[in-house]
Protein backbone atom coordinates (compact mmCIF):
# COMPACT_ATOMS: atom_id res chain seq x y z
CA UNK A 1 0.00 0.00 0.00
CA UNK A 2 1.28 3.92 -1.05
CA UNK A 3 1.16 6.07 1.61
CA UNK A 4 2.09 9.97 0.63
CA UNK A 5 5.22 11.46 2.49
CA UNK A 6 7.66 13.89 2.01
CA UNK A 7 10.62 12.54 0.10
CA UNK A 8 13.76 12.06 1.96
CA UNK A 9 15.89 11.49 -1.50
CA UNK A 10 14.63 14.53 -3.67
CA UNK A 11 14.22 16.95 -1.84
CA UNK A 12 15.05 20.87 -2.16
CA UNK A 13 12.51 22.61 0.80
CA UNK A 14 11.00 20.43 2.75
CA UNK A 15 10.64 17.10 0.57
CA UNK A 16 6.61 17.95 -0.74
CA UNK A 17 6.88 17.68 -4.31
CA UNK A 18 8.96 14.99 -4.44
CA UNK A 19 6.88 13.46 -2.29
CA UNK A 20 4.01 13.92 -4.52
CA UNK A 21 5.97 12.97 -7.20
CA UNK A 22 7.28 9.72 -5.69
CA UNK A 23 3.45 8.59 -4.95
CA UNK A 24 2.50 9.44 -8.20
CA UNK A 25 5.67 8.10 -9.99
CA UNK A 26 6.32 10.97 -12.16
CA UNK A 27 8.81 13.44 -12.37
CA UNK A 28 9.44 16.04 -9.62
CA UNK A 29 10.24 18.55 -11.50
CA UNK A 30 6.35 18.31 -13.21
CA UNK A 31 5.37 18.52 -9.55
CA UNK A 32 7.61 21.33 -9.25
CA UNK A 33 6.19 23.44 -12.36
CA UNK A 34 2.41 22.81 -11.99
CA UNK A 35 3.05 24.18 -7.95
CA UNK A 36 4.85 27.03 -9.21
CA UNK A 37 1.99 27.77 -11.82
CA UNK A 38 -0.33 27.56 -8.77
CA UNK A 39 1.64 30.01 -6.29
CA UNK A 40 1.51 32.06 -9.44
CA UNK A 41 -2.07 32.33 -10.62
CA UNK A 42 -3.13 33.75 -7.09
CA UNK A 43 -0.85 32.37 -4.06
CA UNK A 44 -2.73 29.18 -3.23
CA UNK A 45 0.03 27.36 -3.72
CA UNK A 46 2.31 28.84 -1.14
CA UNK A 47 -0.97 27.86 1.57
CA UNK A 48 -1.05 24.16 0.08
CA UNK A 49 2.52 23.83 0.77
CA UNK A 50 2.55 25.10 3.81
CA UNK A 51 -0.31 23.03 4.61
CA UNK A 52 1.40 20.01 2.96
CA UNK A 53 4.96 20.43 4.32
CA UNK A 54 2.82 20.57 8.04
CA UNK A 55 0.49 17.48 7.53
CA UNK A 56 3.12 15.26 5.36
CA UNK A 57 4.79 12.45 7.37
CA UNK A 58 8.65 12.21 7.12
Amino acid sequence: MKQLCKSQHDKVIMGVCGGVAEYFDIDPTIVRLVWALFTLGGGAGVILYIIAAIIMPD
